[in-house]
């Protein structure tokens, strides 16, 4: 199961974690990177790492160390009792300190054995007057907020998408830039309490940020062409990347220090291993922005090249200059902030280009199609995109605030209450991380209902355009003509999405696409569905959004559809329509019999990836409805023409046979093959292949009550039912199992019913998720030999209301054979009354299932009519499955 199946509530759990973590990071950093030491000792120093001891460089004139008797060349080996394993008991003591704390040091000094003990006392800082540029000092703030627009851009996008793999990515990639904020430079200053889990967040954020990088943009918005040929790379950098950074991360979690990564450090500080670990690092962000650029310039379509454009220039430009300031500073083995200021700087604020380019790629072109409402009205995108913004500077500015003030409060009491400043300190950390979780959560509540307002109040139509089109989805089954049928989809496409204009065209009689609008010039009021750009059309099966751009006194289609002349004459022509997206309607066998031409939206908003979904399903929807007008136009006039019984049964006899499968869609772990045996002219029994998608099967067979054409309406009934309606399978069987039993209910007599066997094979993990209708217990009849009976608890469709089942599931395996049947193969009796049974044809099966599926259905089939020895009595149907 991928990550972005799991429940939805989960997958909100995560979230909120993850916006806990970010925004305390965050709030953490941004507070100590403007901290100042509140006391004063006069030394420099220098941590001698492998001796584990403190160098003094230099003790200031006049200043407390001077007068405690330090010396330049002293060792300090213990502050306050506490060894040096880390420098953190030397700045705890020091930099956190107060005026008029003492501290204690043992000292060791050239020339004198025993360890000196030297006790300072700490005071103000001095006062410096300030000559900072204005530019400078208005930079070095923007700096000091570097995690601000990671974090705007990057939860919204994630809470808005939740079921996105991008979102999710996109997260945790700028989760892992609030990471790469320099926080080293800063330990000395944060807490006791904090600062394990802010050395932890650093380590494995930096850790994983290259190869969440390059997986990122090696696969959005589609996949580039280095994931094409190397889809496993971004595994191994992700996995590679973890084996170090999480262990290094836990160990310094619970150390509450840089110890385990200057341990490591060292251990691996080998040119060799320097090179592997700087060659990941650039490696994986120089592939992950060849990535980029690659699909930007060679992306499929128009479309995609103009949502990457932005993201491409932001990335680069936000990218490029930090990774060179970088890589200079790792080739002089220095850190990049030694540099001076406006050299490591300017890179810095560059890359804020890397998330501003994403929200507005976001909100213009919905690269992640976020649902956002975006109107026409300047007024709404100011309050609701300000709305949002104000929250979540009003979250990160309450982490800041209330670590700060919980530390001054605290600090100013420890005499009155008796305790240690980190005693006292870390319940108010405590209080205040909560205080962000909790703010994370009521964020998350108040913005929906703030957001609903503001839609509501600006454009209630558009806000409930999901409503309408699943409505329009309904009331499209119950249209008795074209002309019926062209009005619904008007009337509602209007009411959801507000098109300036909109045109239907429908298949007529003769099989010209013929517009039902009376405003449509004569000369395309009819449209030949050959056109090749039609063609291409029908054969993608979705929605196309088109650009129609002036070119001198000329104008001009360009699409996904390939640049040929042909194809621009042909939809030059559609140029009084103002068209700006085509939305065919597509038969099963991929025949086009309608087109919606829907003109600009009144919210100079292009039609979202949303929206493309809606019409899509709107239009599957409209399609059954006319193939189903078209059959019963074609009932009709061949029972007007033929009033003779053999001739209606004939008829029926020919349509039922096109309501069974006619293709089989292609799986790469299952071969399947059915069959069907009326014992009438027409029948009852009914089996069909349902196309999922690429890897999803669905399996079919149901048995109607009764024989002969009152059965045949009915399964063709049963049949379009559940074709209307089948794609509602892959997230949620029971509730098509339920709509089509309602429907069966009310459009049926109440003594008619069928039995059912309905199942979704997925052909990556071989699984089988089914429910058994009160119909006959398939046969699995595993490699092994053995048979397992796949039963269930719901009863008969059409009968009952309300009506309840559940999906039961099994996992298949190389070699196993399924076998579905009607109660015409069970019950099928020999001259001699004797029934076929189940356990014959069980045997049958085990003694046949070397043989091909289809081979293996008319095999069972014929012993079937063989056993009867008389006029065959009811409809025999098999379906046969093996796992391969």
């Amino acid at each position: 199961m991928r990550f972005t199946e799991l429940p939805r509530p989960a997958l909100l759990g995560l979230a909120l974690l993850l916006a806990a973590i970010s925004v305390s990071y965050s709030a953490l950093w941004m507070y100590y990177a403007r901290w100042e030491r509140p006391a004063w000792l006069g030394l420099r120093t220098e941590y001698l790492r492998a001796e584990r001891v403190i160098r003094v460089t230099e003790v200031l004139p006049g200043s407390p160390a001077m007068q405690a008797g330090f010396q330049n060349g002293d060792r300090i080996v213990r502050v306050n009792g506490r060894l040096l394993t880390t420098a953190n008991p030397y700045w705890d003591a020091v930099a956190r300190g107060k005026p008029g704390d003492s501290v204690q040091f043992e000292v060791e000094r050239s020339g004198l054995a025993p360890v000196l003990v030297l006790r300072a006392t700490l005071v103000k800082p001095l006062a410096f007057d300030s000559d900072t540029p204005f530019g400078q000092w208005l930079a070095a703030q923007l700096v000091n907020s570097y995690p601000v627009l990671f974090v705007v851009v990057g939860l919204p996008v994630l809470f808005l998408r939740l079921k996105d793999t991008n979102a999710w990515l996109l997260a945790l990639l700028f989760a892992g830039f609030i990471a790469g904020a320099p926080l080293l430079l800063l330990e000395p200053a944060i807490h006791p309490a904090l600062r394990g889990f802010a050395l932890s967040f650093k380590i494995l954020g930096v850790g994983v940020t290259p190869a969440l990088f390059y997986w990122f943009f090696a696969v959005f918005p589609e996949a580039s062409p280095l994931e094409q040929r190397l889809p496993r790379l971004k595994w191994l950098l992700l996995i590679g990347s973890l084996l170090v950074a999480a262990p290094l991360a836990v160990w310094g979690l619970f150390a509450a220090s840089s110890m385990p990564l200057l341990r490591f450090a060292d251990r691996v500080g080998g040119s060799t291993a320097r090179t592997v670990i700087f060659g990941y690092f650039f490696g994986a962000m120089g592939l992950g922005l060849a990535s980029l650029v690659w699909s930007g310039l060679r992306a499929p379509s128009a479309e995609t090249r103009r949502k990457l454009k932005v993201i491409v220039w932001g990335t680069v430009v936000g990218m490029v200059p930090f990774l060179l300031v970088f890589a200079a500073a790792v080739s002089m083995r220095r850190n990049y902030c030694d540099f001076p200021f406006w050299v490591w700087a300017p890179p810095v604020l560059l890359s804020f280009l890397i998330p501003l380019s994403m929200a507005y790629a976001v909100i213009k072109h919905r690269v992640l199609e976020v649902p956002v409402l975006l109107k026409r009205s300047a007024r709404y995108l100011l309050v609701k995109r300000g709305f949002d913004l104000l929250l979540l500077l009003l979250l990160l500015l309450l982490m800041e605030t209330a670590i700060g003030a919980s530390q001054g409060v605290y600090e100013a009491r420890i005499e009155e209450i008796g305790v240690t400043p980190e005693q006292a300190l870390a319940p108010a950390v405590v209080l205040a991380m909560v205080i962000g979780a909790l703010a994370v959560v009521a964020h998350g509540r108040l913005q929906k209902r703030v957001g609903e307002r503001i839609d509501r109040a600006f454009f209630r139509s558009a806000y409930d355009a999901r409503k309408i089109l699943e409505e329009l989805a309904e009331k499209l089954r119950t249209a008795g003509s074209r002309e019926e049928l062209a009005t619904l989809l008007r009337q509602e496409i209007r009411e959801a999405l507000h098109p300036k204009t909109r045109y239907v065209y429908l298949e007529d009689a003769a099989g010209l696409l013929r517009a039902f609008s009376s405003d449509v010039p004569q000369d395309i009021a009819t449209l030949p569905n050959n056109w090749p750009a039609l063609d291409r059309l029908a054969q993608e099966g979705k929605p196309r959004e088109v650009l129609l751009e002036p070119e001198g006194h000329t104008r001009f289609w360009e699409s996904s559809f390939q640049r040929l002349d042909a194809v621009l004459d042909e939809m030059a022509r559609l140029a009084p329509l103002e068209p700006e997206c085509l939305v065919p309607l597509v038969a099963r066998n991929k025949r086009l019999v309608g087109l919606l031409v829907l003109g600009p939206r009144m919210s100079e908003e292009p039609y979202s990836g949303e929206d493309h979904r809606l019409l899509a399903a709107v239009a599957a929807q409209a399609a059954t409805a006319l193939e189903g007008i078209r059959f019963a136009e074609q009932m009709a006039e061949r029972l007007e023409a033929e009033r003779k019984t053999a001739h209606e049964i004939e008829i029926a006899q020919k349509v039922q046979r096109r309501l069974l499968p006619q293709k089989q869609p292609q799986l790469q772990t299952l071969e399947y093959s059915g069959k069907c045996l009326q014992a009438r002219a027409v029948g009852g029994d009914y089996y069909d292949y349902l196309d999922f998608g690429p890897g999803r099967l669905g399996l079919v067979l149901a048995d109607i009550a009764g024989k002969g054409i009152s059965a045949a309406l009915l399964m063709a009934n049963l049949q379009a039912n559940l074709r209307s309606q089948y794609a509602l399978a892959l997230e949620d069987i029971p509730r098509l199992l339920r709509s089509v039993n309602r429907l069966f209910v009310e459009n049926t007599e109440p003594a008619n019913y069928a039995t059912a066997f309905f199942a979704v094979y997925e052909d990556g993990g071989r699984r089988l998720r089914y429910e058994n209708c009160g119909h006959n217990p398939p046969l699995l009849v595993r490699a092994a030999g053995t048979a397992e009976r796949l039963k269930g608890a719901a009863s008969v469709l059409g009968m009952f209301e309300p009506w309840e089942c559940s999906v039961s599931e099994t996992q298949m395996q190389p070699g196993d054979l399924l076998v579905i049947y009607s109660d015409g193969v069970s019950e099928a009796q020999s001259d001699a009354g004797e029934f076929f049974g189940e356990e014959r044809l069980l045997e049958a099966t085990l003694a046949n299932r070397h043989l091909p599926v289809h081979e293996l259905v008319d095999v069972l089939a014929h012993m079937v009519v063989s056993f009867s020895g008389r006029e065959q009595e009811d409809d025999i149907t098999l379906l046969v499955a093996r796992c391969r």
